[in-house]
This record gives C-alpha cells, sequence and structure tokens, in this order.
C-alpha cells in the first residue's frame, strides 16, 4: 500500500455542512462582477488613490483572523459591512498620495509606527469606497428600483474582528514596481444572504410529458356540418305555409362541408336511432 505524504498531497477542500443548500460555488460569478467595479473605481472616482495600482485577485473566503488589522464598518440600508486594510498598503497609498506617484513603499516596520489622524481619515474614505462599491453590486444583482444612499463619513468607526465563520472578500493589488498589497471587504450575515440569493440558479420549468410523436394530420380537429337535404321553393309557397302543412323531399346523398366549403357527398344511415353518414365521396 503506498504510502501518502501529506506535505505534498492535494489538500481538498473539507465540506462545511453549514453551506449545504447553499449556492456557494457560484460566489466566483459575484467576484468577478465586483472586480468590474472595481477597476471603474480604481480608474475613475478612486484614481488619485489607487492610480498605478491594478488587481490581482478579487475572491471569496473566510474573514482572516489576524491581531495586526484594523477593522472599520458602517452600518446602512442593506446591513453592515466591515473592511480591513494591510497596514503596509495603507501606508504605502498613504505616502503616494502626499508625497507623488513616484513615492515607494514604506521601508518601516508598520507595527512601529503610531496611526496618525491623516491615516486614520485615509482608512475612512478607502472603507467609503468600498462599503459603496459593494452595496451598489448587491443593489444592481437584486434589481433594487433606488440605490443605496453613499456612506456618510461619520457613519464608518473602528469595528471588532468578524468571525472565523464570517465570509470576506480579499483583494489583493499589485503596482508596477511589483509592490503587492490586499484588504478584506466583510459583509454581516444577512448581506452574504442576500448575495447568496442572488445567485441562485434559475429553475429549470417544468415540462409536460410529452407521448410518442404523432403526424399533424392524426392531432388536428376540424368541424365538419352535414347538410341532409336542400328544398328550393316560390317565395309566395313560403309565406303560404301553415302549420300542419306537409313539404315533399326526397332523400339523397348529404353534403359534407368544412366553413361552408363542400368537400364530400355521403349516404344516410340510420343506426340505434341516430342518423349517420358514410359512404363518403368526394365532392369533386
Amino acid at each position: 500500500m503506498p504510502i501518502v505524504n501529506t506535505d505534498t498531497a492535494v489538500q481538498h477542500p473539507v465540506l462545511d455542512p453549514r453551506l449545504l443548500g447553499r449556492p456557494v460555488h457560484l460566489l466566483p460569478q459575484f467576484a468577478v462582477r465586483l472586480q468590474d467595479d472595481l477597476e471603474g473605481l480604481m480608474q475613475g472616482s478612486g484614481r488619485r488613490y489607487w492610480a498605478g495600482w491594478r488587481l490581482d485577485a478579487v475572491e471569496f473566503g473566510r474573514a482572516p483572523q489576524l491581531d495586526n488589522l484594523r477593522w472599520m464598518a458602517a452600518t446602512g440600508v442593506l446591513g453592515t459591512i466591515s473592511v480591513a486594510f494591510d497596514r503596509g498598503l495603507l501606508l504605502t497609498l498613504l505616502e503616494r498620495r502626499y508625497g507623488g506617484r513616484g513615492a515607494g513603499a514604506t521601508q518601516q516596520d508598520p507595527a512601529g509606527q503610531r496611526v496618525t489622524a491623516t491615516e486614520d481619515r485615509l482608512s475612512v474614505v478607502l472603507t467609503q469606497q468600498m462599503i459603496d462599491l459593494l452595496y451598489g453590486r448587491i443593489a444592481v444583482s437584486t434589481a433594487m428600483e433606488v440605490a443605496p444612499q453613499p456612506v456618510p463619513a461619520n457613519a464608518v468607526a473602528a469595528s471588532t474582528m468578524p468571525g472565523p465563520s464570517h465570509w470576506a472578500v480579499r483583494i489583493q493589488v499589485r503596482d508596477a514596481n511589483d509592490v503587492t498589497g490586499q484588504f478584506w471587504i466583510a459583509p454581516d450575515q444577512n448581506l452574504m444572504a442576500t448575495i447568496l440569493g442572488t445567485l441562485r440558479p434559475e429553475q429549470p420549468r417544468p415540462r409536460a410529458a410529452r407521448g410518442p410523436s404523432e403526424p399533424l394530420a392524426t392531432k388536428l380537429q376540424v368541424k365538419l356540418d352535414g347538410r341532409l337535404v336542400s328544398k328550393e321553393i316560390t317565395l309566395g309557397a313560403l309565406f303560404d305555409l301553415k302549420v300542419g302543412d306537409v313539404i315533399p323531399v326526397s332523400m339523397g346523398r348529404a353534403d359534407v362541408l368544412l366553413d361552408e366549403a363542400r368537400l364530400f357527398t355521403a349516404a344516410v344511415a340510420e343506426s340505434k336511432g341516430k342518423l349517420c353518414l358514410t359512404s363518403f365521396e368526394d365532392a369533386e
């Protein structure tokens, strides 16, 4: 029996029973849409902060349980979203914002630097951007008629770390100098349920069971009228008719009509007290 080296063996994901029945396998679809939104932000309204950066990865995972992350959060009409930035990324953005685009990444240990008011303001601004971005994506995915209002700066505050069972979107960015950084956007449980709700695949419509295919001629129904007898009389004779009078007629072959069009002639027969048509012949 071969011995499996656990260091090199492929590690398969462990099934979480809490996720059964939830379309977590479709979360990459939402991540792709969110990535498009992020790229639009970084090249548009957020360009003064993100100029020179590009996205490396946008993916769902569990909220990181790292003590060195400072979490900021805000609560809106859709729920609560928490955001955390790598301190090194935040300081690099700060240096480039005020030191010019050519400023490099900070070479100092972020843990040894105190948090300044300027860094705090930048953290609040970027947190606002990410919360509004996720709100907007959820609003589009749920087809909300009115987009959520932007989160005001005074609504963003320091927050506790999301628990290990919380989902978070991990975003990794890279600049032209190959400097990397990452941050996380963590929706609360209700928001995450809303996101998963937008990803449910469409249920196929039930189809009626079909029998063997039949030719159209055997399924198409038409209405036939039988004209048993006709008699021509003058208008004066018609007005002279009284109750009890008898009109002599001779019974011949009946005409079979389809929408007043004469198709066949048929013999009239009696069967069990009912008149029947038989011996059909083409009218022409």
